[in-house]
């Protein structure tokens, strides 16, 4: 890995979507997550190389789905694993559309934008004619933040209260906010803070994938949200 920032990117998304195309107990879990605020049309921003967008686009209530994404090292894998999904090589302001948005979704991604407010504010633009809903999975829990979230791009790591009051302040009704992941939490500060790991084993995240999270996302889901986690998750409503 280089340090430049192309390149150090460039390295950190090849095992990041590596490790992703493992977690498909993880992706799922985010799917059925966000599947009542998915309806109709939809914008997936930052999309990557699409490995969400098969399975947003699967949900019964997306009637269209429109994908973004500006790093043009991944249009052509996108393109490949997509075709039938359109694709904007860019950022939400080069959608040709301006309103009529039900929704946008965005998994991983507003910790890469350093104005991340006035990206929420843009979103809610987009989706202030339909009351649209926006759907947010972002790193959470700043003492967790480590040199692989450097590598990453990642600004920021996010509490409950700071996405609280940055979704209002940009015109956003919350109507879900919750930690994710608890036992990951751990995870990633024994991994990534404390060993200071700088990639992914996707053999680890296998495993964890097939016999720890499904087991940890069904009480979190079904019984008690935790009081803490790797991720949050957030819902709002634009007003």
């Amino acid at each position: 890995m280089t340090t430049s920032g192309v390149n150090t990117t460039a390295a950190t998304a090849d095992f990041e979507f590596a490790a992703l195309a493992e977690a498909k107990n993880y992706r799922a879990a985010l799917a059925e997550e966000f599947a009542p605020a998915l309806r109709g049309k939809v914008v997936e921003v930052g999309a990557g190389i699409g490995q969400m967008t098969s399975v947003f686009r699967a949900l019964p209530g997306v009637e269209d789905l429109v994908a973004v994404e500006p790093d043009a090292r991944f249009h052509a894998a996108f393109r490949r694993d997509n075709p039938a999904t359109r694709l904007v090589e860019g950022i939400v302001s080069d959608l040709p559309e301006r309103t009529g948005w039900d929704a946008i979704v965005a998994i991983n991604v507003l910790e890469h934008i350093e104005h991340d407010a006035a990206e929420l504010k843009a979103w809610h633009g987009l989706l202030a004619d339909r009351r649209g809903r926006v759907c947010l999975f972002i790193p959470a829990r700043p003492e967790i933040y480590a040199p692989i979230d450097k590598d990453f791009g990642h600004f920021r790591r996010y509490t409950k209260p700071e996405l609280r009051r940055k979704l209002t302040a940009a015109g956003f009704t919350v109507e879900r906010l919750s930690y994710f992941n608890c036992i990951g939490y751990f995870a990633w500060w024994l991994n990534f803070c404390l060993r200071r790991k700088r990639t992914f084993e996707t053999r680890e995240v296998r495993f964890f994938d097939r016999a720890i999270f499904p087991v940890v996302h069904t009480l979190e889901s079904r019984l008690c949200r935790p009081p803490f986690g790797q991720s949050l998750l957030a819902v709002g409503r634009a007003g």
